[in-house]
C-alpha cells in the first residue's frame, strides 16, 4: 500500500496506564479540511463506531496528541485500548472490521488507492503550490490520471460498482480538493462521469455530516 505523503504511516504502539476500562474513550485526532483526515471520518461515520473527534489546530497541537503519535500528524486514532493508528486508510479499516453496515470492505481497491495516494496526490500538491509557470503541467497530468475513474464510473455509478464503498470514500476528498483548485478548470475537463460522482457524494448527508465545523472544546487527555 503506497504511503501517503505528509502523513504518518508507522504504527506507534502507546499504552497510557490503565484504568477501568468504563473510563476509556476512543479519540481521534483530526483536522477538518485535511484530505486524509476526511477519510477516516467517513469510515468512522459510516461504521457508527463510537469515537471522540478531535480538532487539531495545527498551530498549536495537543501535547496528548504527540504523546501518542511523536511525529503527531492527523489522522491519528487512539483506539480505548491504548493500540494507536497513524494512517488514514487502517483507521479506516480499523473502523469497518468493527461495523460494516454497506460493507465497503468489498471496495477496498489497492490498486486505485495506491495511484491516488502516490502519483495522483504528487500532482495535485504541485496544481495547488507550484510556480504558475508549472501549475499546468501538474494540473493535466493529475487529470489524465482521473481518467480511469471515469471509464469505470461509464458503466457504474461508483468506482467499485452501483453502491458506495471505501474506494470511493478514500478518493472523494482527494479529488474534491483537485476540483477546488481551480473549480472551472475541472468543470472543463471531459469527465461527466466524474463531475456527477463528486457533485452526489460531496451533496450527501454522511459528508455533510463529516464536515460540519467541530464545536470549540479544550484538549482532551487520552486515558
Amino acid at each position: 500500500m503506497a504511503v501517503p505523503m505528509g502523513v504518518a504511516c508507522s504504527k506507534v504502539c502507546w499504552r497510557p496506564s490503565a484504568p477501568d476500562r468504563d473510563e476509556r474513550r476512543t479519540l481521534l485526532y483530526s483536522f477538518r479540511r485535511c484530505p486524509y483526515a476526511i477519510r477516516a471520518r467517513l469510515a468512522i461515520a459510516v461504521s457508527g463506531v463510537k469515537v471522540d473527534t478531535v480538532e487539531v489546530a495545527l498551530r498549536d497541537k495537543p501535547a496528548a496528541l504527540r504523546t501518542a503519535s511523536p511525529k503527531a500528524t492527523v489522522p491519528v486514532l487512539v483506539i480505548d485500548d491504548g493500540q494507536v493508528i497513524e494512517q488514514s486508510l487502517d483507521i479506516m479499516r480499523w473502523a469497518l472490521t468493527q461495523a460494516d453496515p454497506e460493507a465497503w470492505l468489498d471496495g477496498d481497491d489497492a490498486a486505485l488507492i495506491a495511484t491516488n495516494d502516490g502519483a495522483f496526490k504528487h500532482h495535485l500538491d504541485r496544481y495547488k503550490y507550484a510556480a504558475p509557470a508549472d501549475r499546468d503541467g501538474h494540473r493535466d497530468a493529475a487529470a489524465a490520471l482521473l481518467a480511469p475513474l471515469e471509464t469505470r464510473l461509464s458503466c457504474h455509478a461508483n468506482l467499485a460498482g452501483d453502491r458506495r464503498t471505501l474506494v470511493d470514500m478514500a478518493l472523494l476528498p482527494f479529488v474534491r480538493q483537485f476540483a477546488q483548485v481551480d473549480s472551472a478548470a475541472f468543470a472543463a475537463l471531459p469527465l461527466p462521469g466524474l463531475h456527477r460522482w463528486l457533485a452526489r457524494h460531496l451533496a450527501s448527508p454522511l459528508f455533510e455530516q463529516v464536515m460540519a465545523r467541530p464545536a470549540a472544546s479544550a484538549h482532551p487527555t487520552p486515558r
